[in-house]
């Protein structure tokens, strides 16, 4: 058997041009998400890239078998004294869910590699791996030479078990939220035809991706707050990300559509088991109608269908996610601390 054999990548190319091995580490790592895709993640960096990269690799021959993607928090130079610590990141930090690191199942010994690799590098203080969700392979990392460890929880990010059929969806919600979903459906319908659809093609996802980030922004506008993208690299980020994301088939569009008006649109991420409602926006002038729950009660039948069995309304505790049965678990949070000042 070939040794293991670790590598940093520093530069933007060679990380991208790992990007057909680290879809196939993807699909070999049960514990991945569409979050730890190439697919997801480039876009991130080339939309943001608040620092170096650090993207940590474990390879056995021409296979890879571990990867990191991090990077080390900008500014580069000498920390003066009292400074805030210098530290080594996930790469996606702040949009992303669902952070990790990918471990081929079968190589255990990777593990202390890719730690052992990461820790080389002597100019940072602090390594935070955080929003880990349960079973996540960066879980099970070793504590790095020199360093002590904190662990505690991130975020709640409600879940919802789905039955085995469709036809089983509507019995396994809340009596309240069955009432609810018939309550809306007949208000739409009453409004004009009532419509769901589902992004087809890069064209049709583009535009349903443009009509849901100014929904969204008009409803935080109305509250007098800024909402996500008004940061614009939020929105270059989605932009960059979705014909990736659907040529990988890790994404998933679908609109309300009311009197022939768009009054909802919901981005979700899918893969093998899991559905994930990343984000979504919602007219105001069809609040009575409640689109929102049309397209989730859609949302939930079509995962079953499709074979999910868990429905993910990540990262954050509002009502309305326990209102449809999810029950909330809580990412972790990982923090590596050197125990000695480092040059």
């Amino acid at each position: 058997m070939s040794p293991l054999a670790t590598t940093v990548l520093r530069e933007r190319d060679a990380v991208a041009a790992l990007a057909p091995a680290w879809v196939d580490l993807w699909r070999r790592s049960p514990s991945a998400t569409p979050f730890q895709s190439p697919a997801w993640l480039l876009p991130w960096w080339d939309s943001f890239a608040p620092g170096t990269l650090r993207v940590v690799t474990v390879h056995r021959g021409d296979r890879l078998v571990a990867l990191a993607p991090l990077y080390r928090e900008a500014p580069a130079e000498a920390r003066p004294e009292g400074h805030a610590p210098r530290r080594l990141l996930p790469i996606g930090l702040g949009t992303t869910d669902y952070l990790d690191v990918l471990i081929e199942p079968d190589t255990p010994d990777a593990a202390p590699r890719l730690v052992g690799a990461a820790a080389a590098d002597r100019d940072w203080d602090e390594w935070e791996l955080t929003d880990l969700a349960p079973g996540a392979a960066a879980t099970t990392l070793p504590v790095p030479p020199g360093c002590t460890e904190t662990m505690d929880e991130a975020a709640p990010c409600p879940v919802l078990a789905l039955p085995a059929s469709a036809d089983e969806v509507a019995a396994a919600l809340p009596p309240r939220k069955r009432r609810a979903i018939r309550m809306d459906r007949n208000r739409a319908s009453r409004r004009g035809a009532v419509e769901i659809i589902t992004a087809r093609d890069r064209d049709e996802a583009a535009r349903l991706l443009s009509a849901l980030i100014t929904l969204h922004q008009a409803r935080w506008t109305a509250r007098g707050e800024p909402g996500v993208f008004a940061d614009a690299r939020v929105r270059d980020f989605h932009e960059r990300a979705l014909p990736g994301l659907l040529a990988a088939g890790l994404v998933r569009l679908d609109a309300v559509i009311i009197a022939g008006a768009v009054a909802a649109v919901m981005v979700q991420l899918v893969d093998r088991h899991r559905r994930y409602a990343y984000l979504a926006g919602f007219d105001a002038a069809f609040a009575y109608e409640s689109p929102g729950t049309l397209l989730f009660a859609a949302a939930l039948e079509d995962a079953v269908r499709a074979g999910a069995r868990e429905f993910h309304f990540l990262r954050g505790d509002e009502p309305y996610k326990r209102g449809w049965g999810a029950v909330v678990t809580h990412s972790r949070r990982r923090l590596f601390r050197r125990t000695e000042t480092q040059a």
